[in-house]
């Protein structure tokens, strides 16, 4: 009775040996301590099930993990991308045999690591070695699961992040420093979707829980921090970096009274003065957490500093900010600005715009800005607006020279009333006499009972 049991346990742990060990990979050097640490848990897990077994095979089926035939869940977000990064190369089956060595094991993971799903290396040759052999799925066999599958593992992987950002948050105001490793995770299966997939990136930002602000604010200032980073060209590590750091950006506030950070009201002078001091609590934290990034320390103290003197800390003086700031400030207005809370609805453009541009563009870099605005649009894919034809759509692209008209779904007509067959416009083409509309402000999909997520097109960016 207890063999299976045991044999459940080391299907499992070979499983999450596989999928930290590729993120390692995509993290640090091949040398590096976690890199030898997990490659070590791994031969040990293949050591002990050659011993019940000659060979052991891990292969999907629909979205599952399964090994040696055994259904296996996905308990992590890292789990989730696994698959997900398996099945977008066709990959369908890895088998480990007998006498498998560690340097097989380590050219596995650090292959896997490279896998982008759009070519440069070929998955069946290259992944394969004397003791793994690699399954693709042939082109006649490759089944398109769609939107909806690809929703649903945009939905998991954000619903990830945002829990794990609960628990980084937790273990900062328990114990002092955030669970590095939690975060890192977070961040890796994000940063291979803004790498992979742009509109992904924006329909994970407008899948916001108005209840849960804080964590979601975390896992939305670090997409949106890396997906401006993406467009500079930042990519690998420091990519996962700066996604890292403007996840712990507002860190500090862990050590703020929780009668302030939660008041419903507009702060006293005092209790923004305690407010404040987030900035240097969360540089003070992240500073003495091991394996956080000496990035992470940096963007906490400086995410409210602003580009012309002003800001706080009061009295510090930068002659230049790090790009990683300025990318993670501009996230953190956007975002904090376009989200509706118990005391503040979500702004319209002109209002986020303002603010973006204010003191004639000397407190942001209006360059980043113009970027920004170029990459994700005032209204990002996944977005419910209003138009100024008094209907209601859904973003679907961006049109970068003009981010009020981008292209959309309209859902329901100028009278209210639900289309029962919803059409697409391009709002920077003329409607014959009625010329240009535009998008005039966001609204909540909740008052519409509408998910506009199952409305998308995903395309890799």
């Amino acid at each position: 009775m207890n063999e299976p049991i045991a044999r459940s346990t080391l299907y499992e742990e070979l499983l999450r040996r596989i999928a930290s060990g590729v993120r390692a990979a995509q993290l640090y050097a091949p040398d590096h301590p976690l890199v030898s640490r997990n490659m070590d848990g791994l031969m040990t897990a293949l050591r002990q099930l050659h011993q019940q077994l000659p060979s052991v095979a891990i292969g999907i089926v629909g979205t599952e993990l399964v090994v040696a035939d055994t259904p296996m869940p996905k308990v992590s977000a890292t789990m989730t991308e696994f698959i997900r990064r398996l099945k977008d190369n066709h990959v369908e089956r890895i088998a480990f045999e007998r006498g498998v060595t560690q340097a097989e094991l380590i050219a596995l993971t650090q292959n896997l690591a490279r896998l982008s799903g759009r070519g440069g290396i070929d998955a069946e040759k290259d992944l394969s070695s004397a003791h793994v052999r690699v399954g693709r799925l042939k082109a006649d066999d490759r089944k398109q699961d769609g939107l909806a599958s690809d929703m649903a593992a945009i939905r998991q992987l954000y619903t990830n992040a945002v829990g794990v950002a609960e628990v980084v948050w937790e273990s900062a105001a328990t114990e002092g420093m955030p669970d590095t490793p939690a975060a890192l995770q977070a961040v890796e299966g994000l940063a291979d979707a803004v790498t992979q997939n742009r509109t992904a990136l924006v329909a994970l930002t407008a899948m916001r829980n108005y209840d849960n602000y804080t964590f979601t604010h975390m896992v939305n200032v670090s997409i949106l921090t890396m997906g401006q980073a993406r467009a500079l060209g930042i990519d690998g590590k420091l990519l996962r970096e700066f996604g890292l750091s403007a996840l712990m950006h507002d860190i500090g506030k862990v050590r703020t009274p929780k009668e302030i950070l939660n008041k419903p009201d507009k702060l006293t002078d005092d209790e923004f003065t305690i407010m404040r001091r987030h900035t240097v609590d969360g540089a003070e934290i992240l500073r003495r957490t091991p394996e956080m990034p000496i990035l992470a320390p940096v963007v906490a103290f400086e995410h409210h500093l602003r580009m012309d003197g002003t800001g706080y800390p009061f009295g510090v003086k930068r002659n230049t900010l790090n790009v990683s700031t300025m990318l993670c400030s501009i996230s953190d207005v956007y975002d904090a600005m376009r989200s509706q809370r118990a005391y503040q609805q979500a702004h319209p453009t002109d209002r986020i715009l303002a603010v973006l541009k204010r003191s004639d563009g000397a407190q942001f870099d209006q360059n980043l800005v113009r970027r920004f605005v170029q990459l994700l649009g005032i209204y990002p894919p996944g977005n419910m607006v209003k138009l100024n034809t008094g209907e209601v759509a859904v973003v679907l692209a961006v049109h970068a020279p003009d981010p009020y008209r981008p292209r959309v779904r309209v859902l329901f007509g100028a009278d209210g009333t639900r289309l029962d067959l919803p059409y697409e416009r391009n709002l920077w083409e003329p409607r014959g006499q009625a010329g240009l509309d535009s998008v005039v402000s966001p609204v909540d999909p909740a008052e519409y009972h509408i998910d506009p997520l199952n409305f998308l097109e995903l395309s890799s960016s």
